[in-house]
C-alpha cells in the first residue's frame, strides 16, 4: 500500500477515537445523577384567600354634584341715597329680619311730610264741599237753588274725592320709598364679601350689589344622571318608605362623609344636549363643611339587598364568557364561573357558590386549575365572615 494512503488512514482513525472520547466525557458529566431527586409535583402557591358571608347591601348610585344654596340673595338699594351705616361685617350669620343697611332717608321723610299735607288739604276741601252739598239739596227741594248749581257740586265733591284718594297713594308709595331706606335681611345666611362701604352714594340701578346673603343650613345638592336611570328615581320618589333613599355627600372618592339628606326632586325635563336628567337632595349643613357651588361626590343609596352574598370586588377575574372566582376545594384552587348581581368599589353580589366557601383574593395570577395552594393569613375585611387558615 502506498505510503500516502496509510497515513490518510491512521489520521482517520485518530479523528475517530479523538471524537469517541469527547462524546463519551460529555455524556458523563452531562448524565443526571441518579441520587439527585427530581420534583414530582409543582410547588404549592401562596394566596390569601376569604370566606364568604352574607350580609345586607345598599344599593348606591354614584355621581359628581354640585352644592346649591337653598336661598340666595342680592342686596341692592332700592333707592338713591348715601349710604349712612352698614351694621354687619362680611362672613357674619344673621336672622331674618335683622338689619343690614341704612341709607340717608331725610330727603324721602320731607316729601312724605309734605305729602301728607297736600292730603290733608285735599281732605279738608273735600269735607268744606259735602257740607255744601248737603245744604244745595236741602235748598233744591223747595227750589231755592238751579238744577244746574247742585250739578256742580256734585261734581265738585266727586273731584276733591279723587283728589283725597290720589294724595294719599302719594302718601302710600313716599312711605314705601322710605322703608327701603333700612334694608332688613330677608332669610337666615351668611353674609358674603361688601362691595360698598359706609360712605358710598349708592343707586337703584347700580349693577353690583351691596353684598349677598346665601342660606348654609340646610342646602341643596344638585347632580345629574341618565335618563336610563329615570324608572328608577320615579320608582324612589313614589316609595312612602324614604328611609331606605339617602343622599351621602363626600369630599370626593373615599373623601370624608360631608352631610346627608333625602332625595326631594327629580327635574321635569332631560336635557337633550346630555341624555341626562338633574336630580336634587337636601342635607343638613350646621357645621358649615358644605359651600354653595362646591363640587361634591354622591352616593344615592337606591334600596338594599337583604341576606346578598358578598365577595371582595379583587376576588372577581374576568374570563373569556363570564366571571368568576377562584375557589379553594381541599387545599387546591378550582375556577368557579359566578354571576354579579351588584357590585361597587370595593364588594360583589354574586350568585353561583355558597356561604363559607373560601375565594382567593390575591397570589391568583400563578394558580391554574387544580393547582396546590397555601393559604396565608386572609388581609382582607370588606367580607364579613373572614377566614384565616393554612393547609399543613
Amino acid at each position: 500500500m502506498p505510503s500516502h494512503k496509510i497515513r490518510r488512514t491512521l489520521i482517520s482513525v485518530s479523528l475517530t477515537l479523538f471524537s469517541m472520547i469527547i462524546v463519551g466525557s460529555m455524556a458523563y458529566w452531562l448524565w443526571p445523577d441518579s441520587s439527585t431527586p427530581t420534583p414530582a409535583t409543582a410547588p404549592a402557591v401562596p394566596v390569601t384567600a376569604v370566606e364568604i358571608g352574607r350580609r345586607d347591601v345598599p344599593i348606591l348610585i354614584h355621581s359628581i354634584g354640585n352644592v346649591r344654596s337653598v336661598r340666595s340673595v342680592d342686596i341692592r338699594p332700592q333707592v338713591d341715597g348715601l349710604l349712612l351705616e352698614l351694621p354687619v361685617n362680611e362672613g357674619q350669620y344673621v336672622k331674618k329680619g335683622d338689619l343690614l343697611a341704612r341709607i340717608d332717608d331725610r330727603g324721602i321723610v320731607a316729601a312724605l311730610e309734605r305729602a301728607k299735607a297736600q292730603q290733608s288739604v285735599a281732605q279738608a276741601q273735600l269735607a268744606s264741599a259735602q257740607r255744601d252739598l248737603r245744604r244745595y239739596r236741602t235748598l233744591a227741594n223747595t227750589q231755592a237753588v238751579s238744577a244746574q248749581t247742585l250739578d256742580q257740586q256734585n261734581g265738585l265733591v266727586a273731584q276733591l274725592e279723587a283728589s283725597v284718594k290720589s294724595e294719599r297713594a302719594t302718601v302710600s308709595a313716599t312711605q314705601v320709598q322710605l322703608s327701603h331706606t333700612r334694608i332688613h335681611a330677608p332669610a337666615d345666611g351668611r353674609i358674603g364679601i361688601l362691595n360698598r362701604h359706609e360712605g358710598n352714594f349708592v343707586r337703584a340701578n347700580d349693577a353690583q350689589a351691596l353684598f349677598s346673603i346665601v342660606q348654609l343650613d340646610p342646602i341643596s345638592i344638585e347632580f345629574s344622571l341618565p335618563q336610563a336611570r329615570l324608572p328608577q328615581l320615579q320608582a324612589l320618589m313614589a316609595n312612602a318608605d324614604k328611609s331606605s333613599m339617602i343622599l351621602r355627600v363626600y369630599s370626593g372618592d373615599g373623601g370624608t362623609l360631608l352631610g346627608e339628606g333625602p332625595l326631594d326632586l327629580i327635574d321635569n325635563r332631560v336635557s337633550d344636549a346630555t341624555g341626562t336628567v338633574r336630580v336634587k337632595g337636601t342635607v343638613a349643613n350646621p357645621l358649615g363643611h358644605l359651600w354653595p357651588d362646591q363640587s361634591v361626590v354622591i352616593n344615592l343609596q337606591a334600596g338594599t339587598l337583604l341576606n346578598a352574598l358578598v365577595v371582595p370586588q379583587r376576588a372577581l377575574r374576568q374570563g373569556a364568557k363570564n366571571p368568576f372566582v377562584w375557589h379553594v376545594r381541599d387545599g387546591k384552587a378550582f375556577p368557579q364561573p359566578v354571576q354579579v348581581t351588584y357590585s361597587d368599589t370595593n364588594i360583589a353580589v354574586v350568585e353561583g357558590i355558597q356561604t363559607g366557601d373560601l375565594v382567593v383574593t390575591d397570589g391568583y395570577s400563578r394558580l391554574r386549575p387544580g393547582s396546590v395552594v397555601n393559604l396565608l393569613e386572609a388581609r382582607d375585611a370588606a367580607v364579613t365572615p373572614v377566614a384565616s387558615r393554612s393547609t399543613p
